[in-house]
C-alpha cells in the first residue's frame, strides 16, 4: 500500500471489491442480501445453553462524544414522573398515575450501525447512485435504514483478535488489548479465525473485538469518540468482500484504524470503500467483552445474532441493542 497516494488506493480498492449492480439496480440492502432464510435457521440452531448476552453500551450522558460534527451524548428527560403522581397532578382519575420520558440523541452516538447512506465515494451512493439523489434533507430517500429492519438477524461470529494479539501488556493496552494505531490486516482475521477453530462463511455477521472498548472503560472515554485507535486495516477491503461478509461491528468509535494508514491527510478511507462500494453495514462502539469471555468459556465463536435498526424512516444510521444467544 502506497501511504502517500490515498486517493489511488482508495479508488483501485473501490473498483475492485465493487458489488454494485450484483443484487439489481433497485437494490436497498447491498451485502445483507448475503442473509438468507435458510442462514437464519441455521443459525438459531446454533442457540445451545439459551445465554443471551447484550451487547449494547449504556444509552446515557456517560457516553464517549465530545461535540464533533454535533454528536453529543444521548439526553434523556422525564415527562412525567412519581413525583407528579404522588402530588395528583396528572389529572387521572381514581388514583392511577405513570412516567413518561423522551430521549434525544444523534443516531450515531453510542452502539449503532452505519446504514447505507452514511458514506459517499466522490459523490456516489451505494449502487452508483448520485448521492444528491439519494440522502436530501428529506433524509435517506432510498436505502433509508428503515428497509433494513428485518435484515440483520444471522449467524454471528466473534474474532477476539484482541485476544489473540495482545496475550502480553503493550504500550497503553492491557493483555487482552490491541494498542491504539494497530491496524488489523487480513493475515491477522485468518489467524484469529484458525486459533480460535472458527470457520469464516459468506453471510456471516462479523464481530471484531480490539479490547479499546474496555480500556476506555477502566480508564475513561478519553479521546475514544475520534481519536487514536486499533481496528481494521484498509486492506481488509478484500478479505470482507472475499468472505461474502453481510455486515461486520467493531468494539472501536470508526471500526477502522486510526490514525489512518496514510502519510498524508486520509479520514476514514474503508468506510469509502466499504459503505458505498461494498455496499457492506458497518456497526460501531459495540460492547464485546462480556461475549467474548462467553464465547471463551464455551470455546465456541459462534452464535445467534439479532441486531435489528430502528425503522427510522429515510435514517442512514440506527442505535443498537445486539443480542448474541448461545
Amino acid at each position: 500500500m502506497d501511504r502517500r497516494d490515498p486517493d489511488g488506493e482508495i479508488a483501485r480498492r473501490a473498483l475492485a471489491y465493487r458489488n454494485w449492480g450484483r443484487w439489481g439496480e433497485d437494490d436497498r440492502l447491498g451485502t445483507l442480501n448475503l442473509i438468507d432464510d435458510a442462514g437464519r435457521a441455521a443459525a438459531a440452531a446454533l442457540v445451545r445453553t439459551g445465554r443471551a448476552v447484550s451487547l449494547a453500551q449504556s444509552f446515557d450522558m456517560d457516553g464517549p462524544q465530545r461535540g464533533w460534527r454535533r454528536r453529543t451524548n444521548p439526553v434523556h428527560t422525564m415527562l412525567d414522573t412519581g413525583t407528579d403522581a404522588e402530588r395528583g397532578l396528572q389529572g387521572f382519575p381514581h388514583g392511577i398515575g405513570g412516567a413518561d420520558d423522551v430521549i434525544a440523541m444523534p443516531l450515531q452516538c453510542s452502539t449503532q450501525w452505519d446504514g447505507l447512506g452514511h458514506i459517499f465515494d466522490r459523490g456516489s451512493a451505494w449502487n452508483g447512485r448520485r448521492a444528491g439523489d439519494v440522502v436530501t434533507s428529506d433524509g435517506d430517500l432510498v436505502t433509508g435504514i428503515e428497509h433494513t429492519a428485518a435484515a440483520l438477524v444471522g449467524r454471528g461470529v466473534l474474532l477476539d483478535v484482541g485476544r489473540h494479539l495482545g496475550s502480553e501488556p503493550s504500550a497503553g493496552a492491557a493483555a487482552g488489548e490491541l494498542a491504539d494505531g494497530f491496524a488489523i490486516l487480513p493475515e491477522h482475521l485468518d489467524a484469529c479465525a484458525a486459533a480460535q477453530g472458527v470457520e469464516i462463511r459468506s453471510g456471516d455477521i462479523l464481530l471484531v473485538r480490539t479490547g479499546q472498548y474496555a480500556r476506555a472503560r477502566r480508564e475513561g472515554w478519553g479521546e475514544y469518540a475520534g481519536g487514536p485507535a486499533p481496528g481494521m486495516s484498509l486492506t481488509t477491503a478484500g478479505w470482507l468482500h472475499r468472505h461474502g461478509i453481510a455486515a461486520a461491528a467493531t468494539d472501536t468509535w470508526g471500526f477502522e484504524v486510526r490514525p489512518n494508514e496514510f502519510d498524508v491527510p486520509a479520514f476514514q478511507p474503508l468506510h469509502q470503500i466499504a459503505i458505498p462500494n461494498l455496499g457492506l453495514t458497518l456497526g460501531e462502539m459495540w460492547a464485546l467483552d462480556e461475549l467474548a469471555a462467553a464465547c471463551a468459556e464455551a470455546g465456541r465463536w459462534e452464535f445467534l445474532l439479532t441486531a435489528p435498526t430502528l425503522p427510522i424512516t429515510g435514517a442512514v444510521g440506527s442505535p443498537v441493542n445486539p443480542i448474541a444467544v448461545l
